[in-house]
């Protein structure tokens, strides 16, 4: 499957996953993108695919990088929402901070999310975030300086992290990558 085209067996599901998630309504979210209630349904529901142009509001409209719109390797019918292999992750975001984030999980259907994450050697978030969720991390490798709800700490090799609705921000002034296993409560990618 071509990587730059939209997954028609989960991309309905995770549309709709995101709306719910952010508390928008069918309607709202339809009038949001200039478009009727039906298409949005169907979309959500695999009937009808997006376009391109559709996907662009549409990600804008949920807050979400394009790219977690568009495929990931399909999954043999067996493992299609069990199973995600190392090759077929879906990517996240621009990578332009110096973090590159795949998603772990199948899809956004569930309540939560698992993330892979990446922080290039001498990199930093640029605004601090402050998301409506629950996060939980654990450090695989590296080391990562962290400041959540004001409270400033440094974490290794198995350390873990919660983040509870709070104001936070990451950086890696460290030589070498950082690799952390994220949580995210409900989904927001």
């Amino acid at each position: 499957m071509n990587s730059q085209a939209p997954s028609s067996a989960t991309l309905g599901a995770d549309i709709r996953a995101l709306r719910k998630a952010r508390g928008l309504t069918l309607a709202g979210t339809a009038a949001r993108l200039d478009r009727s209630v039906g298409w949005l349904s169907q979309v959500e529901r695999d009937i009808s695919e997006p376009s391109i142009s559709d996907l662009r509001l549409i990600a804008k409209c949920l807050g979400v990088p394009m790219s977690m719109l568009f495929a990931h390797s399909a999954a043999p019918v067996d493992e299609q929402g069990y199973v995600v292999r190392a090759g077929s992750r879906r990517p996240m975001g621009s990578g332009e901070e110096g973090l590159i984030e795949e998603l772990l999980s199948p899809d956004l259907t569930d309540d939560f999310e698992m993330v892979h994450s990446t922080f290039k050697p001498h990199s930093e978030m640029q605004t601090p975030a402050d998301r409506p969720t629950q996060e939980v991390g654990y450090l695989v490798s590296g080391r990562l300086d962290l400041t959540i709800g004001g409270r400033r700490f440094s974490v290794g090799p198995g350390d873990s992290f919660r983040i509870r609705h709070e104001p936070y921000h990451w950086s890696n002034p460290y030589d070498e990558p950082a690799v952390a296993i994220w949580v995210i409560a409900p989904p927001v990618y």
